[in-house]
């Protein structure tokens, strides 16, 4: 961007604003809360992280120009606040999942719903961090154990499950907010058939602005959907 003149043309200054007030940086703080307010780890917002990347870089260059330029300090400050709460929303969605990966990352590994939801960079992520735990365990804890008990995964070679790995409690509460109409739900996580079952009163729906404690089991598909939100 040109900045000798000092100052910037109409134009410039409503390009940038039109960049900085759409809805990404809406988007980018929703998913972050999203991610941090669920349990599971959530498909990664591979477009708006692009995105929002993309807007940041503009914003640097912008308030790098306003400050060469010698535009009101006042303004410039006010940029920069609008760099720092982007640049705060992005590295703490990234951190965020980062979190969840070295909380759940053998049963992320295992389950191809989970891995299925990680950037490229998290996945490669998740492979180096389960490889190197798994020889650090073995080079000093599990080498040294009797052979029934030197699994990463299982108390001993008799378990039938992976009962040494850490799952996402799908069933906890989360203060959830409506964004658009639920579908009908029982509160099981059942959805309502065709035929509605008017001797059941556990049913449920929401309508955009409702406030509700629920189960996050119930309602993972709405949030998936974007009809409701975490808060």
């Amino acid at each position: 961007m040109a900045s000798g003149a000092g100052e910037w043309s109409a134009e410039q200054i409503d390009d940038y604003e039109t960049l900085i007030s759409t809805t990404d940086v809406e988007l980018l703080k929703r998913a972050w809360r999203n991610e941090k307010a669920s349990p599971e780890i959530l498909p990664f917002e591979e477009a708006l992280v692009k995105r929002a990347k993309e807007q940041i870089q503009l914003m640097e260059e912008t308030v790098d120009d306003f400050a060469e330029s010698g535009h009101d300090p006042l303004i410039a400050s006010l940029y920069q606040m609008d760099l720092d709460r982007a640049q705060f929303l992005l590295r703490s969605y990234l951190r965020v999942r980062l979190q969840k990966i070295e909380k759940f990352m053998f049963h992320i590994w295992k389950m191809d719903t989970y891995r299925n939801r990680l950037s490229i960079e998290e996945e490669k992520f998740t492979e180096r961090c389960i490889r190197d735990i798994g020889k650090y365990l073995e080079e000093t804890v599990l080498s040294k154990l009797p052979d029934n008990y030197q699994s990463v995964l299982k108390q001993s070679i008799i378990s039938e499950e992976d009962d040494m790995v850490p799952e996402p409690q799908l069933d906890t509460f989360v203060v959830a907010k409506c964004e658009r109409a639920t579908r009908p739900l029982y509160l099981d996580g059942s959805r309502q058939s065709a035929s509605f079952d008017s001797s059941r009163d556990d049913h449920f729906q929401m309508v955009p602005g409702d406030l509700c404690i629920l189960r996050y089991r119930p309602f993972q598909e709405e949030l998936m959907s974007g009809n409701i939100s975490l808060v």
